[in-house]
């Protein structure tokens, strides 16, 4: 992908689950428009290696990959001061990993509590902490990966809604207390793509289509393209959320 000019050329970006779907998607757009990248993973391995050697291939020394659960707390702080060990600065961290299963009342545990709050909550909140004092000395960014379900919870997912919702709270909360060298803001899909595991299948995704004003799915490069406005050109913007959903929740 060809993107000019080169509006990130010499930023430095973290982006978590970046290995596969959308989160590939975002790391090739940043790339193609100058950043280098720091590609975070946890079990997506020959992936993330497979697509750091092909940015590398296109740019050397533009990308690595890094491993680390993020459920883990003492790990998002090595995890940061790895990415600044190996380029030397921290410029953007993108919160795209991410856990998303059903939790009906009456069946959520601390299992689930610990994945859900833990992927889309917690880790976010612990790596931007992180990255703070190094985001403020390159008047940096941060973009969470929230979902419109932040805000129209979907029915059977209460949980894994209140932590998205969490999580855009969390983003508003940052950017007043980042402010003013760091901008912070949210991209949140729609249906941009399914689960691989089975979840939403058939009438259900139908009927998620039928509800969007464009009356249909969207794509990775549709984030991956909001992710790149939000760090590269909206620098008058901060604590705001952007709805990527087809217009979905211009009429739930």
């Amino acid at each position: 992908m060809s993107v000019s000019p080169l509006l990130l050329s010499g930023q430095v970006v973290l982006v978590t689950g970046g290995a596969r779907r959308v989160g590939a998607a975002v790391v090739r757009r940043l790339h193609a428009s100058g950043a280098t990248i720091a590609l975070h993973y946890r079990a997506s391995r020959d992936d993330a290696i497979g697509l750091v050697q092909v940015l590398n291939a296109q740019r050397p020394d533009s990308a690595a990959a890094f491993s680390a659960d993020l459920l883990h707390c003492d790990v998002l702080g090595e995890l940061v001061a790895a990415v600044v060990e190996r380029f030397g600065r921290l410029d953007a961290l993108v919160n795209n990993a991410s856990s998303f299963f059903a939790t009906p009342i009456g069946q959520i545990d601390e299992v689930a509590w610990f994945d859900l709050v833990g992927t889309n909550f917690k880790a976010p909140l612990f790596l931007a902490q992180a990255a703070a004092p190094f985001l403020r000395q390159r008047g940096g960014a941060i973009v969470n990966i929230t979902d419109i379900h932040a805000e129209r919870p979907l029915p059977g997912y209460p949980l894994y809604s209140a932590a998205k919702g969490a999580l855009l709270a969390l983003t508003r909360a940052l950017a007043v207390e980042l402010a003013p060298q760091v901008r912070v803001n949210a991209v949140a899909p729609g249906a941009i793509l399914w689960p691989e595991d089975g979840q939403l299948l058939g009438e259900e995704q139908r009927d998620i289509v039928a509800h969007t004003l464009l009356k249909r799915e969207g794509g990775p490069g549709d984030v991956a393209g909001a992710v790149h406005f939000l760090l590269a050109e909206a620098t008058y913007v901060t604590g705001q959320v952007l709805n990527v959903d087809g217009g979905r929740t211009a009429h739930l």
